[in-house]
């Protein structure tokens, strides 16, 4: 007999519906292990050898990252930079007072790591990784001496004498656990109020004008700043001695490895020499009286002005130019150098001529000078250099070892096929390393890299400091 044709095309449908099914959950299961791949976080040291340069974040201002006189300095940023170089990669830095915004950007993989002394509790293990610690301190109370208290608030010698006071603290989430036990010592009367927009410094020196009443801080800092501030008084200790240290993201296990395999590698004397230079040495005093210093306003030289005006004449960032000066002259009038170049950009005679300075011509007439000599270079590059920061590379390249050197890199660069309109990792190659014909690896394609270079070199010097003024003075 032959087979029911109705019952022959069910079994078909019932075998194209089975494998369709297979088909659709294999199908199911690869994507769903590609998407959990795609969605596994990666690690930050893989990430930071991938991107080609480290993102520290920390705070500006304080004795961490500041600009002194045109110079950027502090604590951390000694710190970051050794284990930049550890690693062997650039560095930036992402800064912001906000301690619980930096934690942001560490969870989101904006940055790799903050460079804070974070206190390290139960608390915070929860939310970071903690390197080993880098110190120990203790928490006190900044508060007018007494007599000198012209707000009338008591001056506090105990917890006990709290009575519903305010005390104002730099929002930081990782102090902030540690606050509960000291209002509890304190019989729960203390209001403890975060700012976001000020740093610790700034709460300090707000007690001492007798905008507020009181704040806290580390004890080390207090040492410090009480030197200065001769009204402030910081000898209530109101913590336990706890250990910070520097924090990464759970995610980050390799990286976390390498901070403290640096930690191990740096002579316990180097850490500590370059922890007194800013926590116990009296010329910190001298930062609180400059007017160069970022503690105290925005000021870099006493030509900003003079440099803002002029930098409108190459549509530079006044931050910029006033890099490429501090490179050429640290901001001192009176600089000859040794070829003969003078003034606060160094020029050589003839080029001074040129552009009309002379030995008595004033700062304004020598940067001008300067930046007419800038905006000229710029005009003699190739209009195929499209990108600015590259002309920006070049200009400064040509400043510095003239513009006939620069070209002669470019067409080397260009005959072992590099990227002639590209400075660095490219054309910079054949100005730094003149002895070799072609590179034995192949440079960074990244094309703001020299921003945060660590190969010396006059480019990369001016780009990094820009770096750190653009991100603690105001445009």
């Amino acid at each position: 007999m032959s087979a029911d044709p109705k019952k022959v095309r069910r079994t078909k449908r019932l075998r194209w519906s089975i494998l369709f099914l297979i088909v659709a959950l294999i199908f199911l299961v690869l994507a769903r292990q590609w998407m959990f791949k795609e969605m596994k976080p990666v690690d930050a040291l893989t990430r930071i050898r991938e991107r080609g340069y480290l993102v520290a974040l920390t705070d500006k201002n304080s004795l961490n990252y500041f600009i002194d006189h045109g110079n950027p300095e502090g604590f951390q940023l000694e710190l970051l930079q050794s284990f930049a170089d550890f690693l062997e990669v650039p560095l930036k830095i992402i800064v912001n007072n906000d301690v619980s915004r930096l934690y942001y950007y560490l969870d989101l993989n904006a940055g790799d790591l903050i460079a804070l002394n974070i206190p390290v509790t139960r608390d915070g293990k929860k939310l970071i990784h903690y390197s080993d610690p880098l110190g120990e301190t203790r928490m006190v109370l900044i508060q007018r001496k007494p007599g000198l208290n012209k707000t009338g608030r008591k001056f506090i010698r105990q917890l006990d004498d709290f009575s519903g006071d305010t005390v104002y603290f730099r929002k930081n989430l990782f102090v902030e656990s540690l606050l509960p036990d000291i209002n509890k010592k304190a019989g729960k009367k203390i209001f403890f109020c975060p700012e976001t927009e000020k740093n610790t410094l700034e709460l300090i020196k707000m007690v001492s004008e007798s905008k507020i009443d009181y704040s806290i801080c580390d004890e080390n800092l207090a040492m410090v700043v009480k030197r200065y501030y001769r009204n402030i008084d910081a000898s209530l200790v109101i913590s336990d001695f706890f250990q910070y240290a520097w924090g990464t993201a759970h995610a980050s296990d390799s990286l976390l490895i390498n901070i403290n395999d640096w930690l191990m590698s740096m002579k316990k004397k180097e850490l500590r020499n370059i922890y007194l230079s800013y926590y116990d040495n009296p010329r910190v005093i001298r930062y609180f009286n400059c007017d160069y210093c970022s503690f105290n306003g925005t000021k870099l030289s006493p030509y900003d002005e003079v440099i803002k005006t002029s930098s409108r004449l190459i549509r530079w960032d006044w931050r910029l130019l006033a890099s490429l000066v501090y490179e050429e002259s640290n901001f001192q009038q009176g600089q000859v150098s040794s070829h003969n170049a003078s003034g606060l950009m160094q020029l050589m005679p003839e080029t001074a001529e040129k552009f009309g300075m002379d030995s008595t011509s004033s700062p304004s007439r020598q940067i001008l000078a300067g930046v007419k000599y800038l905006r000229y270079l710029d005009d003699q590059l190739p209009a195929r250099i499209k990108d600015p920061y590259e002309r920006i590379c070049f200009t400064l390249a040509a400043y510095n070892v003239g513009l006939g050197k620069v070209m002669r890199a470019r067409e080397k660069a260009e005959q072992y096929g590099l990227n002639p309109d590209k400075w660095n990792g490219n054309v910079d190659y054949y100005l730094t390393r003149k002895s070799r014909k072609k590179p034995d690896i192949r440079p960074d394609t990244l094309d703001d890299i020299s921003l945060y270079g660590t190969e010396g070199g006059f480019v990369d010097n001016i780009m990094t400091r820009y770096m750190h003024y653009r991100n603690i003075v105001p445009e």
